[in-house]
Parts: structure tokens; sequence; C-alpha cells
């Protein structure tokens, strides 16, 4: 057992299926994993356990992406988990946009496996694959 407690990750999508499919990327990468529906649900989880990863969807239904990352930093320590935007918004306005509204990176659906961990390591949420 590691002295070093493992990394959190929140998946936050209205679809099960990209849930599933990401929280198995995520387990191999050696993250704990929890899962949101939406950005109301996501957001009680953040106020329980902060995540050290948020994995965000844009359009979902109760609140959405933009509206979660907006609430989310502005909780105590809500600055400190990377987020990443995962939406099939292919625009350079809104990419933009949800950058500049605080997520850190943003990934385009469908990802794979390559993907999320090239991501994740970018923003510096797990070590370059070698």
């Amino acid at each position: 057992m590691s002295p070093v407690d493992p990394k959190t990750c929140l998946i936050v999508d209205d679809s099960r299926i990209i849930r599933k499919v990401a929280r198995r990327i995520l387990e191999d990468l050696a993250f704990e994993v929890q899962e949101a529906a939406d950005g109301a649900e996501a957001l009680e989880v953040c106020v329980g356990a902060m995540p050290d990863v948020v994995l965000l969807d844009w359009q979902m239904p109760i609140m959405d992406g933009m509206t979660f990352l907006g609430r989310l930093r502005a909780l105590p320590d809500g600055r400190d988990p990377k987020v990443l935007f995962c939406s099939v918004e292919t625009r350079a306005d809104r990419i933009a946009e949800a950058l500049s509204a605080g997520a850190d990176e943003y990934v385009m659906k469908p990802f794979d496996g390559d993907i999320l961990q090239s991501k994740f390591a970018e923003v510096g949420a797990i070590q370059s694959p070698s």
C-alpha cells in the first residue's frame, strides 16, 4: 500500500455510457472515481470532498457544465481541482469560453484512453506517458 493517497476524479456527465467508459479509463490510470449525472449532483460531491480532477460535460439537464464550473470555482478550495471540459462542442469560441470560465483543458467527444491520458498529463494530473 502506497503512503500517497490515490488521486480522485469526479466524472460529471448525463450519459451513463460516457461515465462508464471514462471510469474504466481513469481507474486504469489509478484514479479513485466518483460519478455525477448533472452539475447539481456534482456540486454536492465537491462540497463533501473536493476531487483532484473533474471531467465535466457541457450540456446536461438541471445544471449545465458552465454553471457548475462557475459555482465550483466560487467554493472554498474550488480553484484546486483541474477541470477538463468534455464535449462534442467544436467551435473555437465555445472552447475559449470554457477555458476563460476556469476550465484547465478541453477534451473532444468521443475520446479514448490515449486522449484522456494525454490531456490529464497536460494539466499535471498524472505523469506523462513515457
